[in-house]
């Protein structure tokens, strides 16, 4: 007799929802099952089941926020996926946990030290899991680089410098949305970076120590088209002529999902998702760069910049034994909630060793198809798939609670230090 299906709950709607779900209700519909969504916003949850009945799934209950206790109750599902807005993740994981569910968060798991306490205070209280979805540890690349790392290929890693990139197509777009807001989403070096300082501390396998950093808004936002000479302003692309001459406008009536989940949503929430990048109200930097050091005495030097002409990264390792250099250029993307595997596809990479006394060696990667390098697939999998017991023993990829404050920690630190001009000790925020 096969096992009960395990119950899946989804709160948060948005562009990123459509990657769990349609997973559960096609790929992993032998062991998994929708239960409800919840959101604020009828319209796209309406807009979420249609997308289940164009699968030939039957659509599932709905609930707005307001009821999220009754949807629990009413549904029992084992696991609830949270893909809100970043500054409310914390609310609903944990209420989840009180009301029995274990929770599989989208990253940031929260945006400050406050949130920080509240999830892991409920963990303790509760001991239900909470798990965060950094799908970048999973892609071949990434984890190509942890088990060179990890293998001594270098000797001891001393140093590290991480530079990425966002281009004007998916940089852009988070001055569009509700993330060009701090107070939402912590800013690029909690929304964005925590990806980038979580493959760190998995890459290196230790913890932040010190952080200094300094950012500012340096090509978005008004202040910063004026002084390039642009005389033309609009606060939003729909209704605008100005936007039509636009390069950086995005216009949702274009777009059939965007248009579903953002714009024919508005009369409900007033959100709205195509603001110019080059309006008031900008609070979050564009252009970023932070020193770490780490318990393991190795360093950092990360930089983050919102508005390249190219998409990816570089990373190199310095070891007492030698070198390791990796490049990764992505596609462009803008999230509109449609085909997942544009997100983060690859356009090429290339891991290079260079080992002291020794020849350079370029590492062969495994091949990879799909978003973020590669690695959604291979989440989703972990997550929703049946592993083997080998496998869950030596994969140390899946992210608790505690990678989920590592990371983040690294760009409160961050936010901290630029505020003060002073360097920041992690542990005098949170220890862990």
């Amino acid at each position: 007799m096969a096992p009960p299906k395990k119950r899946y709950a989804l709160i948060g709607t948005g562009g990123r929802s459509s990657f769990f779900y349609t997973a559960i209700a096609t790929t992993y519909s032998a062991t998994s099952c929708l239960v409800a969504f919840c959101d604020t916003n009828q319209t796209r949850m309406n807009f979420a089941n249609s997308r289940l009945s164009a699968l030939s799934v039957s659509p599932i209950p709905t609930y707005l926020a307001s009821d999220f206790d009754k949807m629990i109750q009413e549904t029992k599902p084992d696991e609830l996926i949270v893909t809100t807005m970043d500054r409310t993740h914390d609310i609903y994981i944990v209420r989840a946990m009180e009301l029995g569910c274990n929770v599989i968060t989208e990253k940031p798991m929260t945006i400050d030290v406050p949130r920080i306490h509240r999830i892991f205070d409920a963990v303790e209280r509760t001991s239900k899991d909470v798990r965060v979805t950094f799908n970048y540890r999973y892609a071949p690349h990434n984890t190509k680089m942890y088990q060179l790392l990890s293998s001594g290929a270098i000797g001891q890693v001393t140093s590290v410098h991480f530079e990425w990139m966002l281009n004007t197509s998916h940089g852009a777009d988070y001055f569009r949305r509700w993330h060009r807001d701090r107070r939402n989403s912590g800013g690029l070096l909690v929304h964005k970076s925590t990806h980038h300082f979580d493959l760190v501390n998995f890459w290196l396998q230790t913890q932040p120590e010190t952080v200094y950093a300094v950012g500012d808004l340096k090509f978005y936002g008004r202040e910063n088209a004026e002084k390039r000479g642009v005389k033309k302003f609009y606060s939003r692309a729909h209704g605008s002529n100005v936007a039509k001459e636009d390069p950086f406008a995005l216009h949702l009536e274009d777009n059939d999902n965007l248009k579903a989940m953002y714009l024919d949503a508005e009369h409900e929430d007033a959100y709205y998702r195509d603001q110019s990048v080059f309006g008031d109200g900008i609070s979050i930097q564009d252009t970023m760069s932070v020193l770490v050091k780490y318990k393991n005495n190795a360093t950092m030097t990360y930089s983050l910049t919102a508005y390249a002409p190219w998409e990816g990264f570089r990373v190199s390792f310095n070891g007492t034994g030698g070198r390791i250099e990796m490049e990764v250029v992505e596609n462009s993307y803008v999230n509109s909630g449609g085909e997942q595997a544009a997100e983060g596809s690859l356009e090429r990479r290339t891991i290079l060793f260079r080992p002291h006394f020794g020849k350079p060696q370029e590492v062969e990667i495994p091949e990879s198809e799909g978003a973020h390098g590669g690695g959604d697939m291979v989440l989703l999998n972990d997550l929703f798939g049946e592993r083997k017991e080998e496998e869950m023993v030596e994969d140390r990829r899946k992210a608790s609670h505690i990678d989920g404050a590592m990371s983040i920690l690294t760009g409160i630190a961050a936010n901290r230090s630029m505020e003060t001009g002073q360097v920041v000790r992690v542990d005098d925020l949170f220890k862990l």
